[in-house]
């Protein structure tokens, strides 16, 4: 009598490999897939932080965020709105005569303050004064050098005149410090959010 093939032992072993196998390989698609969606979410996380991070001193960086709206400063009515970064600071884009540059408001600097490779692209003669400007920053105490800018637009915001310092101390980082903010009408935080009221808003451009 020829046995059964449905019936033999060795038949169901056979089936329940295949499915197991089957099963196995569905699961390390899955885990494959899974493992591939949170590289690549790790790895566009630490692109646009390194971007986030870098358009802060690189105006080509910063259009690039602009574009992909990883900033907001816009002018709302009278106002100028800028959206607090993830790294907690407000970074707003400024332009110097014709250089464009992207400043940190930073109220507990007393006059703003700008690198000297800014001084140099927006032109500025930058000169000795007589007694040394010494400032104390998170560094320790620099000495900088002091000219002024003839006008400094940010969004409807134009000052004209207006003093900064210069030193080499400051890397590629430029500071709007209080003697820019004083000259608005006022200027607060709201959620997250840094509002500017100038005196004279100017057309936008």
């Amino acid at each position: 009598m020829i046995p059964d093939p449905v019936s033999h032992p060795t038949f169901y072993a056979a089936v329940i490999a295949v499915v197991a196998v089957l099963m196995l390989a569905r699961r390390l698609m899955i885990v494959r897939l899974a493992v591939q969606i949170v590289t690549w979410g790790a790895i566009a996380l630490l692109l646009l932080t390194v971007l986030g991070q870098r358009a802060e001193f690189d105006p080509y960086l910063g259009r690039v965020a602009q574009f992909l709206k990883l900033e907001d400063q816009r002018v709302v009515g009278d106002t100028m709105r800028v959206r607090m970064s993830p790294d907690g600071h407000f970074w707003v884009r400024v332009r110097i005569g014709d250089t464009e540059r992207r400043m940190l408001v930073d109220s507990g600097a007393t006059v703003t303050a700008i690198s000297t490779r800014t001084a140099a692209a927006a032109g500025l003669s930058v000169g000795e004064g007589i007694v040394p400007i010494l400032l104390r920053t998170a560094n320790g105490t620099v000495q900088a050098q002091t000219t002024s800018v003839d006008e400094l637009r940010l969004g409807n915001i134009v000052a004209r005149d207006l003093s900064v310092v210069v030193s080499p101390a400051f890397g590629d980082v430029n500071v709007i410090g209080m003697n820019f903010l004083s000259k608005l009408k006022s200027w607060r935080v709201e959620d997250n959010t840094l509002i500017l009221v100038p005196h004279h808003p100017q057309p936008n451009t």
